[in-house]
Formats: structure tokens, C-alpha cells, sequence
């Protein structure tokens, strides 16, 4: 984990970098797909959304979740990502819907800087790496 500074802008310039996208949605893509058949499971999905803790936790503490409350929570972020709802996502649904939420956070946070705690092989971590890479040039 590091300590990082981004804006929309960062996250923006990344979504316009196709390669680099393109590159690391499907370096995390690969990383979910635990039995290698190109499509990710709602049980390989659950294991990413549950390591994420989201709901699990206010402000970095634990908290008491409902199981049923969590179980519909990722059942609805599942089907969010599952367009064409067949039961499994590929690479390009995970995409295009990567990128769409990815935009709504660029847009939610504007372009004030903000400070942010991210883990190492994360796909923001490769948007601020990118951004700085080109700051540097």
C-alpha cells in the first residue's frame, strides 16, 4: 500500500490511455479468472468484492454487516458488471464496466486533489503511476 495523490484528471488521462486500460484491467481480469476458462464466476467475483471490504468496514473499522444486506449488495454489483446476464463476465464487460465506474469516481471527485491509500497492484495505482510517468516527461 501507498499513500497517493490523484484528481479526476489522473483517472481520466488514464481511461484515455488505451493500452495502458486496456493493459491493466486485464492484468486484474487474469488475476479473478482463478480457473482460466476467460469468463469470471460470480464465486470468483465474490472473492474479489469481499477482499475489498467495502461494506464491511466504516472509516477502516469493523462493523456488524447483515449477511443478507451483503449477499444482495454483491449479487447487484455482480449483475452490474454481468450485461448481457448470462451468468458469468468476460473480459469486455469487466471493461467497459471498469471503466464507467472508473468515470464516476474521476467524476465524484473533480479536480481538487485528494490523498488516497492504495494497494500496490491496484488499477488507480497504475492511473497515478501513468499520470506521473507523463508529469515527469
Amino acid at each position: 500500500m501507498s499513500v497517493e495523490i490523484l484528481d479526476g484528471a489522473t483517472i481520466v488521462h488514464f481511461l484515455e490511455d488505451e493500452e495502458a486500460f486496456n493493459s491493466s484491467v486485464g492484468n486484474r481480469f487474469a488475476r479473478l479468472d482463478t480457473n482460466n476458462d476467460g469468463l469470471l464466476s460470480y464465486e470468483e467475483m465474490l472473492k474479489e468484492l469481499r477482499s475489498l471490504r467495502i461494506f464491511e468496514t466504516h472509516f477502516g473499522i469493523d462493523v456488524d454487516s447483515d449477511p443478507n444486506e451483503l449477499a444482495r449488495v454483491y449479487e447487484s454489483l455482480f449483475i452490474q458488471f454481468d450485461h448481457n446476464l448470462n451468468g458469468t463476465i468476460d473480459l469486455e464487460e469487466f471493461k467497459k464496466e471498469t471503466k464507467q465506474m472508473m468515470l464516476a469516481m474521476a467524476d465524484g471527485m473533480g479536480f481538487m486533489p485528494i490523498q488516497m491509500v492504495l494497494e500496490e497492484d491496484s488499477i488507480l495505482k497504475k492511473a497515478v503511476e501513468i499520470d506521473s510517468n507523463k508529469v515527469a516527461a
